[in-house]
C-alpha cells in the first residue's frame, strides 16, 4: 500500500487534482439556529492529510457520504455544514461544491488554484455510489475520475463498502493511503498480529448477532472477552436467566452456548454483567426526563415486566478490574444507553477503566466512540481511537475490506 509521503515524492503533488476520500459522517442535530454538528471527530481526524496535500500544493478534491440517502438530493443529508467546520480546522477556504459529478464539481475543481479545498455534495447523493450493479457502480467512478489526477483513500469508516469512490475510483488513478488508514490498519494489525497480553476485548452494543464474527475469529486470540450492552442479555439467556422484556435474539442462544463451551475450552475467560440497571419502558433520549422507576437488580433476576437499559454498580466494579491488567484492550459497544443519563453510568465505567489502564487501549469506532466524547473524556487518555466501527469490526473477523484491497492493488 502505498504511503501518502511516497506520493508526494512520486510523481508528487504540486498543482495536480487530488481526490480525497474521507469519512465525514458525522451526526447532526437539528436546531433553532439550523443543523449543528453534534461529533466533528472524523473530521478533525482526516484534517491532518488534507492539510499535508493542500500544504504541498494540490488541488485537493475531498469526497465523503453522510447517512443513508435513497440515491438521490436530500437536503436533511448535504455537507455543507462539514465544509463550514472543516474549513475551520482547516483554517483556510474550503470550497463547497453543490452536487458531486454535474456543473458545480466540475466548475469548482477546474477553477480550484492550488493549495485549494474543495468538497464535493455527498457522493450517495447519486445511485452509482453504492450500486450493486458493477456498470452502475464504475459509470460513477469514471466521472468522479475526471475530476482528479491521483487517488487518496483515507476515508476509514467506509473501506468495508463495495462502493464507488471506495473500491472503483482507485482502480482508475494512481492511488495511496492517507495517514488516517496507515493508522488505523496498523493499530489493527497490532491487535490482531501480536497483542501484548493480557488482551481484554470489550464488547457491548444492541445486537448479538452484530458481533458475532468477532467472537469467533477473537476466541482463539483474546485472554478475555467482556460483554455488556444489549448482546449481553442473549449471553444470559443463554446461561438460564431471566432477561424480563431486554433485548433478546432468542435465534442466537444455541450459537451462544456454544462459544461459552468454546472459551472454557480453550481457557477464554467469559465476563458477563451480574447486576443491570432496569425499567419498564425505554428512555425518551430526546427530552432525557428522569425515569421514575430506575431500580438495579441482580442479573438473574430481572422481572419479566423490565428490560435492562445498562450494567449495574456491581458489574462496573468488575468489568474495570478485568481491564486493569490488561496489557491490551479492545473496545466496541456502549454497556447501555449511554445517551440517557440514568443509564450512562456503564459505558462511563468501562471508559474510564481504559484511561486508567497502563496497556495499549484502543476504541473501536462507532458508539463507542461517540460516547467518549459525549461523556466528556479527554481522547489523548486512550492509545487511538478508531473512526470505523463497522470497519473496525470486519477487520478483526478476518474479513477482506474492498477499499483497503484496492488501495494494496
Amino acid at each position: 500500500m502505498k504511503t501518502i509521503e511516497e506520493l508526494l515524492a512520486d510523481p508528487g503533488v504540486s498543482g495536480k487534482r487530488v481526490f480525497v476520500r474521507a469519512d465525514l459522517n458525522v451526526p447532526m442535530a437539528a436546531t433553532e439556529d439550523g443543523t449543528v454538528i453534534t461529533d466533528d471527530g472524523r473530521i478533525r481526524a482526516v484534517a491532518p492529510t488534507i492539510a499535508k496535500l493542500a500544504e504541498a500544493g494540490a488541488r485537493v478534491v475531498v469526497a465523503s457520504h453522510l447517512g443513508r440517502p435513497k440515491g438521490a438530493p436530500d437536503p436533511k443529508f448535504s455537507l455543507g455544514p462539514v465544509a463550514a467546520r472543516l474549513g475551520e480546522i482547516l483554517g483556510r477556504d474550503v470550497v463547497f461544491a453543490g452536487d458531486t459529478v454535474g456543473s458545480s464539481a466540475r466548475a469548482a475543481v477546474g477553477e480550484a488554484r492550488d493549495g485549494q479545498v474543495v468538497l464535493l455534495e455527498n457522493l450517495r447523493f447519486n445511485p452509482g455510489e453504492t450500486s450493486k450493479d458493477d456498470a452502475e457502480r464504475g459509470a460513477f467512478a469514471d466521472q468522479l475520475a475526471e475530476l482528479a489526477d491521483l487517488y487518496v483513500g483515507d476515508g476509514f469508516g467506509a473501506v468495508h463498502r463495495k462502493h464507488a469512490s471506495v473500491f472503483d475510483l482507485p482502480k482508475r488513478l494512481p492511488h495511496g493511503a492517507g495517514d488516517l488508514i496507515q493508522t488505523e490498519v496498523s493499530v489493527l494489525k497490532r491487535l490482531t498480529e501480536s497483542p501484548d497480553r493480557p488482551y481484554v476485548v470489550v464488547l457491548g452494543g444492541a445486537k448479538v448477532s452484530d458481533k458475532l464474527g468477532v467472537i469467533d475469529h477473537l476466541l482463539g486470540k483474546a485472554d478475555r472477552l467482556v460483554i455488556g450492552g444489549g448482546m449481553a442479555y442473549t449471553f444470559l439467556a443463554a446461561k438460564g436467566c431471566e432477561v424480563g422484556k431486554s433485548l433478546l435474539e432468542k435465534d442466537q442462544i444455541p450459537v451462544v452456548q456454544g462459544y461459552l463451551k468454546r472459551a472454557e475450552e480453550l481457557g477464554v475467560e467469559f465476563v458477563l454483567p451480574v447486576d443491570v440497571a432496569i425499567s419498564a419502558n425505554f428512555p425518551d433520549l430526546k427530552t432525557k426526563a428522569p425515569v421514575a422507576d430506575y431500580a438495579t437488580v441482580a442479573a438473574d433476576a430481572i422481572p419479566a415486566d423490565r428490560e435492562g437499559l445498562d450494567i449495574g454498580p456491581e458489574s462496573q466494579r468488575l468489568f474495570a478490574s478485568k481491564i486493569s491488567d490488561a496489557a491490551t484492550v479492545f473496545w466496541n459497544g456502549p454497556m447501555g444507553v449511554f445517551e440517557h443519563p440514568q443509564f450512562a453510568a456503564g459505558t462511563k465505567a468501562v471508559a474510564e477503566a481504559l484511561t486508567a489502564c497502563p496497556g495499549f487501549t484502543v476504541v473501536g469506532g462507532g458508539d463507542s466512540a461517540a460516547a467518549v466524547r459525549t461523556l466528556g473524556f479527554d481522547e489523548k487518555k486512550f492509545g487511538h481511537i478508531s473512526t470505523g466501527g463497522g470497519a473496525s469490526l470486519e477487520y478483526l473477523e478476518g474479513k477482506t475490506l474492498p477499499g483497503l484491497a484496492a488501495l494494496e492493488d
